[in-house]
Parts: C-alpha cells; sequence; structure tokens
C-alpha cells in the first residue's frame, strides 16, 4: 500500500482539487501547509487531528509548513460559525502564538535533516500591505459572485446574524497566503479541514492568476462522534485542550476513553500511528468483546503519550487508578490538583493540622456532610474514606503524616463524593 492509499484507508481524504494529487504524494516530496489561526492561546484536540495529519505527511518525506495566522486571527474565519467571532487585541493574539507555536514544536519534527518543521506568521507579510495596495494588487482579482458562492459564505447570509465585510474578506487573506507560500517557499499543496474547501480553492486560483503556479488542495474530514457533534467537547460543554494546565492528561485520557464503539475505531486511524492492521484487531476486539473497551484504552493512551509524552499518560493511569479506589499518597500538590480539579475542597491553616485535628471534627467542616453526627454514622457504617482507604476509627486524630500531596489530603464519601482538605 503506497502512502497515499494508506492516507484514502484511513479515512483522511474528504476531498482533493485535482487527480494528479496521488502522484504527486508517491512519487515526488513536497512542501505543504496548514493554517492555524491563534483564537486561543492552546490548540484544542480538534485540532491535533490537522497536526497528526502532518505529522503523517513529515514521516512520508514530506515538508510541513506551519502558518500561524496572526494576521487572520486578527480577522475571524466565518467558516463554520454561526455568528461574528469576538475581536482578540493584538495583545491576546500575540499569547496566543506563543502558547500554539510551543505546542507545534512538540509534535511536529522541527530538527529533522531533510525536511524539517517550520512556523510562519502571515502577519510578516499582510502587514506590508496598505489596504489601498491590497484592494489593487488582491481584491482586483476577485469576483465577488464566486466569493458568494462560497458555502461558509452562503451560510451566513441566509443566517440572522449575516456576515461582515470584514469575515467576508477572510477568504482573499487566506488565498494570498496560499500564494506567497507557493511562491516564496515553494509550498504547493494546502490541507485543512471540510469546511475550508472554499478557503483552499481560493487560494489555488490566486496563485494561478498572480504567478502562473499550479498548486493543489486536500480537505480532511471535520471530527465528529457518532451524533455528529464536533469532536472536541467534554460531555459539560468544556473544550478538550492540548495545553495541560487548561486540560489535564487525567481529563483528556477519560474524553477519549469515553469514545463509542461506532466512532472508536475511525479516531484510531485519524490519531494514532498505529498501522493499519494493528487497528484491525482491535476492531474486531470492539465487536467480540465490547465491556472490556480495548480499542478506547489504546486510543486515550496514544493520544496523550502523543501530546503529554510517557510522564503525562503516566499522572492520567495514575488518576484513573485513584478514581477506582486506589490508595492516594505521595503525590505533588500539581499533580493532586488536576486530578481532583473539578471536587469541592476547604482550605485550613495548616497550623490546625500540625497541632493534630480530629478526624470526625475535619469530617464536619466538609461539605460532604452536614453535621459530626452525620459524619459519626457514616464512619460507622463503612462509608468514609481518607486517601481512599477505608476510616472506621472514631478517635483518630490527623497530623502531617496523613497528607495525601505537600499540603492536600483526600475525603470520600461513599464511592463519588470528594473533597480536597487544603493546609496553608
Amino acid at each position: 500500500m503506497n502512502f497515499y492509499q494508506e492516507l484514502v484507508a484511513r479515512g483522511l481524504i474528504e476531498a482533493t482539487s485535482s487527480e494528479d494529487l496521488p502522484d504527486l504524494l508517491n512519487n515526488k516530496k513536497i512542501s505543504f501547509y496548514i493554517g492555524y489561526d491563534p483564537t486561543a492561546k492552546s490548540l484544542q484536540i480538534g485540532n491535533l487531528f490537522c497536526v497528526i495529519t502532518m505529522r503523517r505527511f513529515q514521516l512520508a518525506g514530506h515538508k510541513p509548513v506551519c502558518v500561524i495566522g496572526g494576521a487572520t486571527g486578527m480577522i475571524g474565519d466565518p467558516s463554520g460559525k454561526n455568528s461574528e467571532r469576538v475581536m482578540l487585541t493584538e495583545e491576546n493574539i500575540q499569547e496566543n502564538i506563543k502558547g500554539q507555536r510551543a505546542q507545534l514544536e512538540r509534535l511536529l519534527d522541527f530538527k529533522n535533516q531533510t525536511n524539517p518543521a517550520i512556523i510562519l506568521n502571515n502577519y510578516d507579510w499582510m502587514s506590508k500591505f496598505s489596504f489601498i495596495d491590497f484592494l489593487r494588487d488582491v481584491g482586483k482579482r476577485f469576483r465577488v459572485t464566486e466569493m458568494l458562492a462560497k458555502e461558509s459564505v452562503k451560510n451566513r447570509i441566509n443566517s440572522e446574524v449575516g456576515i461582515s465585510f470584514t469575515e467576508f474578506s477572510y477568504q482573499m487573506l487566506q488565498a494570498y497566503d496560499f500564494r506567497i507560500l507557493a511562491k516564496e517557499h515553494d509550498v504547493v499543496l494546502q490541507m485543512g479541514g471540510g469546511d475550508q474547501w472554499g478557503n483552499i480553492t481560493a487560494g489555488i486560483d490566486l496563485a494561478r492568476k498572480m504567478d502562473g503556479k499550479q498548486v493543489y488542495g486536500i480537505v480532511i474530514p471535520l471530527v465528529t462522534d457518532s451524533n455528529g457533534a464536533k469532536f472536541g467537547k467534554s460531555e459539560g460543554g468544556t473544550t478538550i485542550y492540548l495545553d495541560p494546565e487548561m486540560t489535564s492528561p487525567y481529563q483528556m485520557f477519560q474524553y477519549l476513553i469515553n469514545s463509542d464503539d461506532s466512532s472508536v475505531v475511525k479516531y484510531l486511524k485519524y490519531f494514532t500511528f498505529l498501522s493499519l492492521e494493528q487497528i484491525a484487531v482491535l476492531e474486531q476486539k470492539t465487536k467480540d468483546e465490547p465491556h472490556l473497551r480495548e480499542a478506547q484504552k489504546i486510543l486515550a493512551s496514544e493520544v496523550v503519550k502523543i501530546v503529554h509524552g510517557e510522564a503525562g499518560l503516566e499522572s492520567a493511569l495514575t488518576a484513573t487508578k485513584i478514581f477506582f479506589g486506589e490508595t492516594i499518597s505521595n503525590l505533588a500538590d500539581r499533580e493532586l490538583s488536576a486530578i481532583f480539579g473539578d471536587v469541592p475542597s476547604i482550605e485550613l491553616k495548616l497550623e490546625t493540622l500540625k497541632a493534630g485535628i480530629p478526624f470526625l471534627d475535619l469530617l464536619a467542616l466538609t461539605p460532604l456532610f452536614t453535621s459530626k453526627s452525620e459524619a459519626k454514622r457514616s464512619v460507622e457504617q463503612k462509608g468514609v474514606y481518607l486517601n481512599n482507604i477505608g476510616a472506621t476509627d472514631m478517635t483518630l486524630v490527623l497530623n502531617v503524616k496523613n497528607l495525601a500531596s505537600e499540603t492536600c489530603l483526600v475525603i470520600r464519601k461513599g464511592k463519588k463524593n470528594y473533597c480536597v482538605v487544603k493546609f496553608s
């Protein structure tokens, strides 16, 4: 199976601009690009599909060019959006660029001797234009009828909110990116999600009109779950980011391990570097023994390892074991906070713990119990746990030896109700 055939077998090709692409990708080594607008300081797991696809191309010998939209991020791409984006300040954009650049540098190979990845910022060429110059040199090559025919524009024009001239002009900026990259960096292929088709074809046309260059486009699928919802948001609507400060490795692991059986094989093809043969084995296991969730475990482990490394995966597995009842001990405060970031907590003076605090008195201070007598009854009924160890001693007095991390201990009531007690 050649490279292009594997892309098709993995379901990575939704549409292409030319029948020449299989020959181009199989028999030549090219430069290609994907753009990332700095709308947040972290990429999210939906963007990860694009980055991993870039890595797949790089491993096949092609050169990845990441374009961070210092200019286009000021405008906002209307593609796939139902309303106008909130305008970001320059300070926000620079902070976001810094965060995204660090993530791309970790996920792609920038030190390869033959086809190292590079990062470019489209502000570097767009900032050289005056408004008049842009209209004369670029705008005159666009026809409004063609711009109106783009799916992203049509959808917004027909909506209640409509579309501003600012966002309407976005496709011209992205098209000019492709033209500059083709001319100055010999980039011959742009890739993006299905909602980018109009922007990509606009760039193909502009490169031909301005420089007579033949360039190409590929769109990869938008990643969705079995209900057609956009991939990358948890049940509560929280976005799954690649930054561990915004989404912990444990949270990412849990999001992926909860993938449904009808989607997990697709995700394995999209997000991992497992061979198609290995994925076929996991697909069969999903059919034969769905209760084992073997494919989901592999998916979660592989993706967390790609994004957060072995240490991140280890912390995710540790957190998972804790929620299945493993003793909580010798953790760093940072690790414990990442695991229990969403549970109630209280804060007490460290001197209180050093002096010794009766266990029942402490329980009564937590939101898990309304009174000391209720806490006592729960202890009697063996329903209270200290750092996941059953606590039945009514006379227990806690001290610093009972800490699960540098400054915290964890109380559990029943199977799922937790409270973190912080001492400062």
